[in-house]
């Protein structure tokens, strides 16, 4: 006689009879007889798995890998599950093996960083958005009707519906929509250099305050108005070798100064 079998017709074929049979197997030590006992209990559940798993499609997971992380579930239900608390295996099952088909999707799926709370929001909105569609006349729900459908507030919904497209991050080599021959990644912006400059610029100013009046008129003419030392030397009736001795010495006293500063 085979050690689990049907003894009646059930309501749904994947849930069988194994009340004995799961009884029996907590009282069996390890060796070969538990193990052949568990591996047929697993077979008779298993169609069970499979159709938990079948209501989880459609969401960028192949079904077969979800029979597979549903089987992963079952065993593990079979593995835990314990007759002598009074419940049946069918009430212990279905939230274990759910239970880890959701944690593949939130572990394996999302690219994205998504805090569980708005995977749970993302959740409620898809289930309302796909209970409307039955039934409103061939249009999209509002966010009002579906944060009365699934008992959200307006803000949670659209939180809820942004998550909606985090299960996975475009490429940024993929091609902008609209664009021929320009990715993504072309119209991300880039660090700017001319914020160091401005942070630079700021750091000098009280240096340059600092100066001569005659040493900031060189460093003006020199660098805003891009006159040359010897340009400079005639406007202010001095030798080019003075011009470029003060200028050195500018830029060592301001270099100084802003070291300082830094340390």
């Amino acid at each position: 006689m085979p050690a689990a079998t049907r003894t009646k017709p059930h309501p749904h074929d994947d849930a069988p009879d194994t009340a004995q049979a799961f009884a029996r197997l907590a009282t069996l030590p390890d060796g070969p007889e538990r193990t052949v006992l568990r591996d047929e209990l697993i077979r008779l559940w298993l169609p069970m798995a499979e159709r938990i798993a079948v209501r989880f499609r459609g969401r960028g997971e192949a079904l077969d890998d979800l029979y597979q992380v549903a089987a992963l579930g079952l065993v593990k239900a079979v593995d835990h599950y314990d007759p002598a608390r009074g419940h049946a295996f069918e009430a212990y099952a279905v939230p274990t093996v759910t239970g880890e088909i959701k944690r593949h999707f939130r572990d394996h799926m999302w690219t994205l960083h998504v805090p569980r709370r708005v995977q749970d929001l993302r959740n409620r909105v898809r289930r309302a958005m796909k209970e409307l569609s039955q039934t409103l006349p061939g249009r999209p729900p509002t966010i009002a009707e579906i944060a009365a459908q699934a008992q959200l507030s307006e803000d949670e919904v659209r939180t809820g519906t942004e998550a909606l497209e985090c299960f996975s991050a475009l490429s940024l080599d993929a091609e902008m929509p609209g664009v021929d021959g320009c990715a993504l990644g072309d119209a991300l912006g880039a660090p700017d250099p001319g914020y160091d400059t401005v942070v630079e610029r700021v750091a000098a100013l009280p240096c340059l305050r600092a100066l001569p009046e005659r040493e900031r008129l060189i460093l003006y003419l020199r660098f805003f108005r891009g006159m040359t030392q010897g340009a400079i030397a005639r406007r202010l009736g001095i030798s080019q070798m003075h011009v470029s001795r003060l200028l050195s010495a500018c830029f060592a006293d301001l270099r100084e100064e802003l070291e300082a500063e830094a340390g």
